[in-house]
């Protein structure tokens, strides 16, 4: 029984007893929230049923949790029920209906743990976004990590999801960058206000490759072939960086051609219209302090020329305009104001605030030996992808930049991530699901496996507490990626994936699956070789999620 099928049992009991008792079931919440205790020693799962509702009805908790409890004993798959403390009320349940998850998994594959609680949605996801001045550095790459790894975790629950990457090529910094490649050409320093690193050369000669009178060209028509050429290469390099990453995009959208298109000036020019712009020292502001925002925005500048946020309203009406329903952006660290000016850009186009949502990820620092890496090969005082992926492998880069809450500030030790062994949170993770590969290869190799179909399977055997400790764990997985999902937490996968290892180690020590010597092959080892299929399932479910390979051999 998994804890969603034990959540509907309670719930369909309370039923039962509420109004056996005249008493309102209109109280119970849609949902019934099934825990595991944090002891194992008090029972499988435990519910607080009892005490959201007793004070809704007029009943005490704990009475309420033994009226529960009593009408759960002897329900089909319930071994015991006790109420515990305020009104809590523990749960066991009997093997053969613990076995049932062991059963879903295996027959839902690589589908157990997806979900429909998004389907319908239509949702666009932008993240890295980079400009295309130079080499993705650490907070683009984090954002590539977990960016990739969110799409698929809200399209496992149904989401219609296209990833977007918006590719700015327009604004000053692509007029820094091109000023700095031709001055690399010329071979002279960047520009005070340039960009520096070896990549410029780089870039710049291939630039004259294909444009080998570019110098000799008037200025204007030196700086547009540097323009054209050269931030096509640098764009051409990110997205080669990304998809050796593995992480690839469904769409990227230009921002010149919303200017290019007249998409910006309709907006801006709509927002006139409806007074949501006035006129003020020269220049047009949004009057986004009316939707939140801590300031009025200017939207086209006293020369004339369209802000920055002038691209991003026309952007926003664009996303719906194709029909988007949830537009989540991915921002880095100092884009904190941006949560309150696209949302009133979103207002001041009579839209819905909430269509926008915004997620700020903080930094990451390397670090090795104790001490801060600092320095790339190729980009100055940037540390990049490449040089991150360099250090440790594409795997573990993916899964350090996954594993903790985008929330926080995230060092990432290069000499932990690099090592082979159980310490490196990857490699134990990895090391799992490659452990239950070679197991399955040896119970092949004493002609043993587990039948097409499990029914036949006596998963009733399967008694033992570490046995126990490993099912349950198994169907926590749907919940954790509804969770990750619903609140955009791509890190609780990597963290249930290590508490599932741990979970499956212990097993392993405890609990023989493989017979030896002149043994036979009994009906346990076949219920053990299940539970172990279906962990190397999920393993590879979960690692799938996070965009990382579950190896079978290491």
């Amino acid at each position: 029984m998994t804890p969603a099928a034990l959540a509907d049992l309670v719930r369909a009991v309370a039923v039962d007893v509420l109004t056996s008792r005249d008493l309102d079931d209109t109280a119970l919440p849609p949902a019934v929230t099934i825990e595991r205790p944090r002891n194992p020693e008090h029972g499988d799962y435990a519910t607080n049923l009892a005490l959201q509702v007793a004070k809704k009805i007029g009943v005490a908790p704990r009475d309420l949790a033994g009226w529960l409890a009593d009408a759960l004993v002897g329900r089909d798959g319930v071994a015991a029920a006790d109420v515990a403390g305020p009104g809590f009320v523990n749960l066991r349940l009997a093997a053969d209906a613990q076995g049932q998850i062991v059963r879903e998994v295996l027959e839902r594959g690589s589908g157990y743990g997806h979900g429909d609680a998004l389907a319908g949605r239509r949702i666009n996801l932008e993240f890295v976004s980079a400009n295309p001045t130079g080499p993705l550095h650490l907070g683009g790459t984090r954002w590539a990590a977990v960016g990739d790894a969110l799409g698929r975790v809200l399209a496992a629950q149904g989401a219609e999801v296209v990833r977007e990457y918006y590719f700015n090529d327009a604004g000053a910094q692509i007029d820094r960058f091109v000023r700095s490649l031709v001055a690399a050409a010329r071979g002279e320093a960047p520009p005070e206000d340039g960009y520096a690193g070896g990549y410029l050369s780089d870039v710049a000669a291939a630039v004259l490759r294909e444009e080998p009178n570019a110098l000799s060209l008037s200025p204007d028509e030196c700086a547009e072939a540097f323009r054209r050429i050269g931030v096509g290469l640098m764009f051409e390099e990110i997205k080669r960086s990304l998809h050796e990453f593995g992480t690839d995009f469904d769409v990227y959208f230009h921002e010149d051609s919303l200017h290019a298109s007249g998409a910006v000036s309709e907006v801006v020019e709509e927002l006139k219209a409806h007074e949501h712009l006035y006129p003020a020292e020269g220049a047009w502001w949004l009057r986004s302090t009316e939707y939140g925002d801590d300031k009025d925005r200017v939207v086209i500048k006293s020369d004339g020329a369209p802000a920055y946020i002038a691209g991003d309203i026309a952007y926003f009406r664009d996303k719906r305009r194709r029909g988007f329903d949830l537009c989540i952006y991915m921002l880095g660290a100092d884009h904190h104001g941006y949560i309150a000016r696209l949302k009133a850009a979103a207002a001041a186009l009579d839209d819905d605030p909430d269509v926008v949502e915004v997620l700020i990820g903080q930094m990451v620092n390397l670090v090795s030996e104790g001490r801060p890496v600092r320095m790339s090969k190729r980009a100055g005082t940037v540390v990049t992808m490449e040089d991150l992926v360099d250090a440790v492998g594409v795997d573990a880069a993916r899964y350090a930049l996954i594993r903790s809450s985008v929330d926080a500030t995230l060092d990432i030790d290069l000499d932990l991530w690099s090592k082979r062994s159980n310490d490196n949170p990857v490699y134990y993770v990895q090391y799992a699901h490659a452990r239950l590969s070679s197991l399955e290869r040896g119970a092949a190799d004493l002609g043993i496996k587990v039948p097409d179909g499990v029914a036949d399977v006596d998963l009733s055997l399967l008694t033992h507490p570490r046995e126990g400790d490993l099912v349950r764990t198994l169907g926590e997985f749907p919940k954790v990626v509804a969770t990750a999902a619903a609140l955009r937490e791509p890190h609780r996968i990597a963290r249930y994936l290590e508490e599932l290892a741990s979970a499956y180690h212990k097993f392993y020590d405890a609990c023989r699956v493989l017979p030896q010597g002149d043994e036979e092959a009994t009906p346990l080892t076949t219920a053990r070789l299940a539970l172990c299929a279906a962990t190397r399932q999920l393993l590879g479910n979960g690692l799938g999620l996070l965009g990382v390979t579950a190896p079978e051999r290491m």
